[in-house]
């Protein structure tokens, strides 16, 4: 694919679905209970958005998963926007808020504003950014992670503390 062959991309697929599938399975446990998307669902899904892309070319292994980790979390996002966007609306009909108990934020409310906070982080630190995609999306090791972006296992350690100091707080204001 790198050299934008049109046939790499079929032969691309066998070569990383079982990656693709366990680590979908791995981002897919953190979803509540009863969601209806499956891993191999959001793996099809993804690989149709990556490999569907025209002159779409990888730099490597470390892009090719960046580039993965990130197609499945656009289709989680969608996902939950479409559901609040149903909770939220819809074709309900509108009734007093004083007869109504308010409920806590979801799951998805949480996702949306992770996705939110994850988007400024990666415009602020692309590097930080890209360790937690591959670590907690992806579902990768340190020493994986390290692998794929060509640093040290402690160095991506370092870089998870910091990106995670950094969303905890960003979170934080979105919830005050």
């Amino acid at each position: 694919m790198c050299q934008g062959e049109p046939k790499a991309a079929a032969e691309l697929l066998p070569l990383v679905y079982e990656e693709l599938r366990r680590l979908a399975a791995v981002k897919m446990a953190n979803e509540v209970p009863g969601h209806t998307l499956q891993p191999t669902a959001l793996v099809h899904e993804a690989w149709l958005r990556l490999a569907g892309s025209q002159n779409q070319q990888w730099a490597g292994r470390a892009h090719f998963f960046a580039a993965a980790a990130e197609a499945m979390r656009r289709i989680l996002v969608e996902r939950a926007r479409r559901k609040r966007a149903a909770r939220h609306g819809g074709a309900q009909e509108r009734v007093d808020l004083q007869e109504v108990d308010l409920a806590c934020p979801t799951p998805d409310d949480q996702l949306l504003a992770l996705d939110e906070a994850l988007d400024k982080l990666a415009a602020r630190h692309p590097r930080q950014a890209e360790v937690v995609k591959l670590r907690y999306l992806v579902g990768m090791t340190f020493p994986q992670t390290a692998e794929v972006l060509g640093i040290s296992s402690e160095a991506a350690r370092h870089l998870s503390r910091h990106a995670r100091a950094w969303l905890y707080r960003e979170m934080a204001k979105t919830r005050a």
